[in-house]
């Protein structure tokens, strides 16, 4: 179809001049990394950093800590995904040793965009004072067959697979979020709020529709809240809200920038991942959009409450009373 001769997404923000994006550090501290530093820089030339930490985190655990954070790959809990929980008992700060936390933070980072990642960072800071809050564990044996990686926590379940995870973008549903400030309900413009920029976004695409378009598009309550059930696949008959087949070309461009945005915070080769299978299942045209009037903060008609889904896709935005994102994309 002519219209996804554009949907090519490298990880950058199409307007990305337009906002304060901070850049990347590109240094680690050696004294305090060690081994830590040599694997980051192995793992920049293959192009596979957190993928190389991973193992070198593995092979630094003791019998004891392998105990509590290693399961088999095919561990129930690996696929599970949540706004808050955390997959393991025990809190990064308090259960690894200052070499260890060094290498989970770089592998966290290194699932991200590099231009994108303080601010992920200072979301983490924000709702739970920091990475040493939140949790880990490592499913199957990496450096020798399949593994994952999963951190978890408030407003984060993220993963890191090497391609273990067949026919599955970022290895497997994942979530992110932001509280911005103290109080648990947002303002309606999400003032300090790193995602609401895709909101926004969001938005542009129904400022453009037409009366008939937005009665479509624009439902009452959206899918609840349930642990990895919210992020289940729904028929192309029961899909929600307006069709993007249905759309004209100029509004389609805005979904591609709606797309472009949601993917930005992520690494590259996530980003071609999930490109990849959003294609093969037909692209924007397979895609429906819908906004949700009920959860409207302010009463201000930008709706903070909206998705692109299809049968094999869930991008489940929920900017109400702060942000929650629930991801699935497979094959």
């Amino acid at each position: 179809m002519q219209e996804d001769s554009q949907l090519s997404f490298d990880g950058a923000c199409m307007d990305c001049s337009s906002r304060d994006l901070p850049a990347r550090r590109h240094f680690l501290k050696t004294a305090a990394l060690g081994v830590v530093a040599l694997a980051a820089q192995a793992g920049q030339k293959n192009k596979e950093t957190s993928e190389t930490l991973v193992t070198t985190l593995y092979k630094t655990l003791t019998p004891a800590q392998k105990k509590v954070i290693c399961f088999s790959f095919d561990h129930e809990l690996r696929s599970k995904v949540d706004n808050n929980w955390h997959i393991t008992p025990t809190k990064i700060g308090q259960f690894f040793t200052p070499e260890q936390q060094a290498m989970v933070e770089e592998i966290f980072k290194g699932l991200h965009n590099p231009d994108f990642v303080d601010k992920v960072m200072l979301h983490m800071k924000d709702d739970d004072k920091g990475l040493g809050n939140y949790s880990v564990a490592l499913f199957g044996e990496p450096g020798s067959g399949k593994f994952e990686f999963v951190l978890t926590g408030r407003h984060c379940t993220a993963r890191c697979d090497g391609d273990s995870v067949e026919g599955a973008a970022f290895g497997g549903p994942i979530f992110y979020g932001h509280q911005a400030g103290p109080d648990a309900s947002e303002r309606p413009d999400h003032p300090g709020n790193i995602y609401w920029f895709q909101g926004k976004r969001a938005n542009e695409v129904y400022a453009a529709l037409d009366g008939k378009q937005r009665k479509m598009a624009l439902l009452g309550d959206p899918r609840k809240e349930e642990k990895t059930a919210t992020v289940a696949f729904r028929t192309k008959d029961r899909l929600d809200g307006l069709p993007v087949s249905e759309m004209s070309k100029d509004q389609k461009k805005l979904v591609e920038h709606v797309l472009a945005d949601l993917l930005m915070p992520f690494r590259k080769k996530d980003v071609d991942e999930a490109m990849k299978y959003i294609k093969a299942s037909g692209g924007l045209n397979a895609l429906s959009m819908a906004f949700y009037q009920n959860l409207d903060l302010g009463v201000d008609k930008v709706w903070d409450v909206w998705q692109l889904e299809s049968p094999n896709m869930v991008w489940y935005f929920r900017g109400h009373p702060h942000v929650h994102t629930w991801v699935n994309i497979k094959a």
